[in-house]
């Protein structure tokens, strides 16, 4: 169907992935062409390539992707057309009648495959030994320009249209009241459906939160903690964002690169889960390898290195990432903000507390990174239940 239709009907989905894509990427990754490494190795320069070679390997021979594809496919999959575009998107049901509907958003280098480990005991908790009360049905966008939503066609798609876009998918679904939790630019779309929808929307929690000083001179009065943190923020902008100046100013140069090698493409994302994960040496310290390969696999077989990438371009006025998630105004829905203390940078609470005065849960983990799904997927589930479960109070009514 014409991705312009005027359609609103969801259609259920599978993810079915021609065998003949599947060795084509085999045939690829043995045929890499691979680069000299005229130094002494270590991830000071990217990713080295001896762990380089080992995970492709696998990724060819040892890796299975139908095995990959049937976990996904076990959680019921939906489209529908939004806006030009066909968004996807999981939706699972709670056995709980009364279970709250709950966003998932993931951000970049993420997808849905994020959440394959918090979907049940967040679902099902009964099942789990939990509370049947912390029940939630759960609905898992890919966001526009990622994976089954997309290649994108069009400029335009920033996070406030990406918001608009699954405030739509909810509404399609009937659900009236809903939360949300998001890491990353999925962040971005859980605290910005505050200002598209705040009339459905009951509170959002986030597990990465952008803060900074409104005049340079406040940084002398943080503690040595605080100071600490916005020295990671320093060295994050001058040392590990160089995927994020590609991004904003070349992103369709550099997806010719990654749309055509498998290795480039897994490089490209793998540096990334092992400078923003809680591991010292390895990703896989922190991280379940095949899980990885699984969330780089969605990228590569949809095509959508390039697609995914454009949000940086669309963000670039409020990049860099120190002020990524700054509002001029108050946002009006409830917070709840987890802290994973070995993500790539960590917010500073009284900047936070000034810039969003209506966070209503605050809890620091010393253990954790970027991707708390995959990392840590029990703390996680415990601290979206404990928000939810509190009485959440929007700004207005807390006379903010």
């Amino acid at each position: 169907m014409n991705p312009q239709s005027t359609d609103t009907s969801v259609t259920p989905f599978r993810i079915d992935v021609p065998q003949e894509a599947v060795d084509d990427l085999r045939d690829r990754i043995a045929a890499t062409r691979w680069p000299a490494e005229p130094y002494g190795g270590g991830w000071s320069r990217g990713v080295p390539g001896g762990y380089l070679r080992e995970l492709a390997e696998h990724w060819r021979t040892g890796y299975d992707w139908r095995a990959a594809e049937a976990e996904l496919n076990q959680f019921p999959q939906f489209t529908t057309h939004v806006d030009g575009v066909t968004m996807h998107f999981l939706h699972v049901r709670s056995p709980e009648p009364d279970a709250l509907p709950l966003v998932l958003a993931h951000g970049w280098p993420g997808s849905i495959a994020e959440f394959v480990k918090v979907i049940k005991p967040l679902t099902d908790p009964r099942a789990c030994g939990g509370d049947p009360a912390d029940a939630f049905h759960l609905v898992v966008p890919s966001l526009p320009g990622f994976a089954y939503t997309g290649p994108l066609r069009e400029t335009g798609w920033n996070v406030t249209r990406m918001t608009r876009a699954v405030a739509e998918v909810m509404r399609r679904l009937g659900y009236d009241r809903y939360g949300a939790q998001g890491g990353d630019f999925g962040s971005a779309v859980a605290l910005e459906l505050g200002f598209v929808d705040p009339e459905h929307i009951v509170g959002a929690h986030i597990n990465m939160l952008m803060t900074g000083p409104a005049d340079p001179a406040e940084l002398a009065e943080l503690d040595e903690a605080d100071q600490a943190r916005m020295a990671r923020l320093a060295r994050f902008n001058e040392e590990l964002s160089g995927y994020q100046k590609v991004q904003i100013t070349r992103p369709q140069t550099m997806a010719y690169a990654l749309t055509d090698s498998p290795v480039g493409q897994l490089a490209w994302v793998v540096d990334l889960f092992k400078e923003w994960s809680d591991c010292a040496d390895s990703p896989e310290e922190a991280l379940d390898r095949d899980q990885m390969l699984t969330n780089v696999s969605l990228y590569w077989f949809t095509a959508t290195a390039g697609s995914s990438a454009q949000i940086y371009r669309e963000e670039a006025a409020t990049l860099p990432v120190s002020d990524v998630l700054a509002r001029p105004v108050a946002n009006p829905v409830p917070l709840g903000v987890a802290v994973f203390g070995r993500d790539v940078v960590l917010p500073v609470r009284r900047f936070a507390d000034r810039e969003f005065p209506n966070i209503q849960q605050w809890t620091e983990y010393d253990r954790g990174g970027h991707f708390p799904a995959m990392e840590r997927p029990d703390v996680l589930v415990d601290d979206v239940r404990a928000f939810f479960r509190r009485e959440l109070t929007p700004a207005a009514e807390a006379g903010r």
